[in-house]
């Protein structure tokens, strides 16, 4: 079974040539970009990607939708720029397509690095992720961030991790934060939600008493720490942007 790997990018010259060495097994890899303007692409042409360019940027939902459907293999295996595929993990996904009366998707814990550190509690670890899939089992969320695959089948377990290098460093740290959280505050709006300074700060504060104690953040050390405060500013400014948002479109401003 024809095994293709997609993904989406942009401006993502640190990592991607790890994450495409470490998939260079299958059959296909298609990645679709919004725009890079480093060595994104050079990279992916070398390295024998399928590449296409987007001339907009309709969320991460509908691109990885996109990805999904200029790929031609039976079974899709979705992958980020900063993530990495081991050898046992290649060969257990190679196993799972391969066996008889396969279910419609595979989740598969992902192990991720928070500045330099692998987190093992704080919600990280295990942290399952469906990634691979059949073709015609599944298809992605319209949602313009934390996206998800929405499955028509069963989908089990396999054992080995995926690597993610989840944020580097504080600025990437910064850089996603405002990106999710203004991507977030747009879902919530086309949703209907609204919100208020009041609810931002207890959404802030809810997110970091669940980071750090209730998902034992606290035996993270200072990154769990760290990460529990990010976690909270997260959401504090999600639904900030969610109010302000709302203020702008009703004509308050």
């Amino acid at each position: 079974m024809a095994i293709s790997v997609i993904i989406i990018t942009k401006n993502a010259g640190a990592t991607i040539r790890r994450c495409l060495e470490s998939v260079a097994w299958a059959d296909e890899v298609v990645v679709i970009d919004s725009g890079s303007s480093d060595d994104t692409l050079d990279i992916c042409r070398e390295l024998g990607a399928r590449v296409s360019v987007t001339d907009d940027w309709p969320g991460f939902g509908p691109q990885k939708n996109r990805a999904l459907d200029a790929a031609s293999g039976d079974w899709l295996f979705n992958i980020d720029a900063d993530e990495w595929v081991t050898p046992e993990l290649g060969e257990e996904i190679r196993s799972a397509v391969a066996a008889a009366n396969p279910p419609a998707a595979y989740a598969l814990p992902r192990r991720s690095s928070f500045c330099g550190r692998y987190m093992k509690h704080s919600g990280w670890w295990p942290d399952y992720v469906v990634r691979l899939f059949r073709r015609e089992a599944a298809r992605f969320s319209d949602d313009q961030a934390h996206e998800r695959l929405i499955v028509n089948g069963k989908t089990l377990k396999l054992k080995q991790p995926l690597m993610h290098e989840a944020i580097s460093d504080l600025d990437q740290m910064i850089g996603k934060m405002n990106l999710y959280s203004t991507a977030s505050a747009r879902g919530l709006h086309a949703r209907g939600r609204r919100a208020s300074l009041g609810k931002a700060l207890l959404h802030g504060g809810w997110a970091f008493f669940r980071t750090y104690v209730l998902r034992a953040g606290f035996l993270d050390g200072r990154e769990g720490l760290m990460l529990a405060i990010a976690n909270a500013e997260g959401s504090y400014y999600r639904y900030v942007k969610l109010m302000l948002l709302e203020k702008k479109v009703n004509g308050k401003q």
